[in-house]
């Protein structure tokens, strides 16, 4: 553990569709504890209360929080009712877009209906030219009537986003001035994402128009019930940020659960590394593919040393222009329903059964799922699940599944093993698209398995795929909880300049200066010192002609290193072309204190302190007797030859035959898939 002074509890928590994770370090015994809680979608702050009424006392804690209320505002379409407030002209611009078609030979595509329809888009006299200078002053006046407009429509929020705002905020920031006094929320583009792409900035400034209101109602009510504890909440970035920017910025938290998973996976695989590695001296750069199963949907991202960004993200087919974690989401988990479709074939998902009534070997549902097919199969043990608390009902899900197979005119069993198949089919391409179509090869990463079902297909899956090595950490189905104790808080500034390659390198740090100036602010505001802040300059920069920028680290050899960024990523550099440096980005880092998990000490190959009995499971149609092994019981050295069972109250992990298991001095599992 680093060492802070007056270092608080610390509480990460993460509502997935079906369970609610909770992980709690307390630096006085250096212990990390868990626990999960079925979810209560009706109500999310109700899981989490409860979760916390375990705990004693609260005080002097600190809870990092990871919520899919901004997610599912968004892809339900329950956000605040919002307008839109633009320059002269432009009110269709949500409703024109871009001209691109998402799936290009589908000629029955339709586009999501915009956030905000036109009869609530209302226009203002100003116009500002592409170097910043006022053709057309302000109308104050016309204001008036838009407010008295949005009152009797009962508007909530208000999105402001004007023609080159990002180079002159003043006409923005007026507008927002009158709205603000009349009790508007108000998100203004050029305090959200101040750079160009008229309608990408647009989106942005909408979507967080839409789900922050909805956002800001939970927090409040949930910090509210919490008057002891610190609330923080984690971002798509990979980073937390204060409730209070948390509440103004929620298109910021949209993937903050998947997001903690991704950077818990880079931390622990970080630790585990320089145990392997400490008597050789050698550094191993941490190249990942994550694989992250939950009760409702699977997400999978690549770490090639460090996690990937992207700029641009659609979420619920709405274009997002900030940075968020490069995370591919599907819908496939253990909840996933199966059923037949009009001919006659197998399907799984995307619709999920959830927490309730949730599969059927829970007891209160009756469609047969991928939790289902796993019990029918023996991959579960039924008595042991969520450490016994919760039996799982195993006639139950025999009988959901045999209803499936009789119209499918097949056996229980291979109705069962289909259902993975199907299911793990959806994941294997949702590996490729992160992988394989971005140019890099499965078999020089290592699949990071975590989400209560991630052990239970993440061998078939590497085998498939060509990876080579699997690691399962003990806090695997909690780690998007876990990631968030270790998550540091980031903020994210940008900057439109539009520069050329001739532009003097003491011109670009002078237009640094402000960003750099406003970041050590914010992180002074949210409590880190200078000793524990880091500022990261970046520039988005592209050959002239391209519609596209690539993001590389600034320095003073920033025109060489975007050629070398361009061959790597196209194949090809120009160096004779002239070169547009279009955004200056920064990034400003609060280092936090960070739960380092005890290490052990080994113990020897032997895991027979951890046998438990050999049980019978289905393995690619075939039957085979295997051992069963309890995690929490396995130590440092263990190794053991698969088929075998390793089961934890909250996960199970399956070995295949051939594939061989060794406990690190963390407790992380690595498989070797041969």
């Amino acid at each position: 553990m680093e060492s802070f002074d007056n270092d608080p509890v610390l509480i990460g928590v993460d509502i997935g569709g079906t369970f609610t994770d909770f992980v709690i370090f307390n630096p006085l015994s250096n212990e990390i504890s868990t626990y999960k809680l079925l979810s209560t979608p009706q109500n999310q702050a109700l899981a989490v209360l409860a979760g916390l009424e375990r705990l004693k006392d609260l005080k002097s804690s600190k809870i990092i929080h990871g919520s899919t209320v901004a997610t599912n505002a968004l892809l339900e379409r329950k956000g605040a009712k919002t307008a839109l407030v633009t320059t002269l002209g432009f009110k269709d611009i949500l409703l024109i877009g871009r001209q691109n078609r998402p799936a290009l030979y589908d000629w029955t595509i339709s586009k999501p209906a915009p956030l905000i329809p036109s009869e609530l888009s209302f226009e203002i006299t100003e116009r500002v030219d592409c170097d910043g200078k006022v053709l057309k002053s302000l109308n104050h006046e016309e204001i008036w009537p838009i407010i008295q407009e949005l009152l009797d429509n009962k508007v909530e929020s208000v999105a402001i986003s004007f023609l080159f705002s990002f180079l002159h905020p003043q006409h923005e920031q007026e507008i927002a001035g009158y709205l603000r006094s009349a009790n508007f929320f108000v998100s203004a583009s050029s305090e959200i994402t101040p750079e160009y792409r008229e309608y990408e900035r647009t989106s942005t400034t909408a979507v967080n128009a839409y789900v922050s209101p909805i956002l800001d109602k939970y927090l409040s009510s949930l910090d509210s019930s919490l008057p002891d504890a610190q609330l923080l909440v984690m971002q798509s970035n990979g980073g937390m940020i204060s409730l209070e920017k948390a509440r103004r910025n929620g298109v910021r938290c949209i993937l903050s659960g998947p997001a903690g998973g991704v950077i818990g996976a880079q931390y622990l695989t970080e630790i585990s590394l320089k145990s392997e590695n400490q008597s050789s001296n050698e550094t191993t750069t941490v190249k990942l593919i994550t694989f992250d199963m939950g009760g409702t949907s699977t997400d999978v991202s690549l770490i090639n040393t460090s996690p990937a960004i992207s700029k641009e993200s659609i979420i619920g087919g709405y274009p997002i222009g900030i940075p968020v974690l490069d995370i591919h989401t599907i819908g496939a988990g253990g909840g996933s329903i199966a059923y037949e479709d009009q001919g006659g074939a197998l399907r799984v998902g995307p619709q999920s059964a959830g927490a309730y009534p949730g599969p059927a070997c829970y007891g209160d549902g009756d469609l047969p799922t991928v939790t289902d097919a796993n019990l029918v199969l023996g991959r579960l043990v039924p008595d042991f699940f969520l450490g016994g608390s919760m039996r799982l009902d195993v006639d139950r899900a025999w009988r959901s599944i045999e209803q499936l197979a009789m119209k499918l005119g097949m056996n229980t069993t291979q109705c069962a093993q289909g259902i993975i198949t199907v299911t793990n089919a959806h994941m294997e391409h949702a590996l490729r698209v992160i992988s394989v179509e971005r140019g890099f090869d499965p078999r020089d990463f290592t699949l990071f398995s975590f989400g209560g079902a991630g052990g239970l297909h993440a061998a078939e899956l590497a085998r498939s795929m060509r990876i080579p090595r699997i690691l399962v950490s003990p806090y695997a189905s909690v780690l998007s909880a876990f990631g968030m104790l270790v998550a540091d808080i980031v903020l994210d500034y940008v900057q439109t300049v539009m520069f050329t390659d001739t532009i003097p390198i003491q011109h670009i740090l002078a237009s640094f200066a402000p960003l750099i100036q406003q970041g050590e602010n914010d992180l002074l505001s949210q409590g880190i010192d200078q000793h524990n802040a880091t500022i990261q300059l970046y520039i988005d920069a592209r050959y002239q002609g391209q519609s596209y920028e690539l993001t590389i680290p600034f320095s003073n050899q920033w025109i060489a290193e975007f050629h070398r960024a361009h061959q790597s990523a196209y194949g090809y550099a120009s160096p004779t072309a002239n070169i547009e440096l279009v955004n200056l980005r920064l990034k400003a880092i609060g280092r936090t204190p960070h739960p380092v998990p005890n290490r052990q000490q080994t113990s020897g190959s032997s895991a027979h302190r951890a046998y438990i009995s050999n049980r019978k499971i289905i393995i690619d149609g075939s039957t085979l007797s295997v051992p069963c092994y309890e995690y929490e019981s396995l130590e440092s050295g263990n190794r053991i030859n698969g088929p075998a069972m390793i089961v934890r109250p909250d996960t199970t992990v399956i070995i295949h035959q051939q594939d061989t298991l060794f406990v690190d001095d963390y407790n992380n599992l690595l498989i070797t898939v041969n």
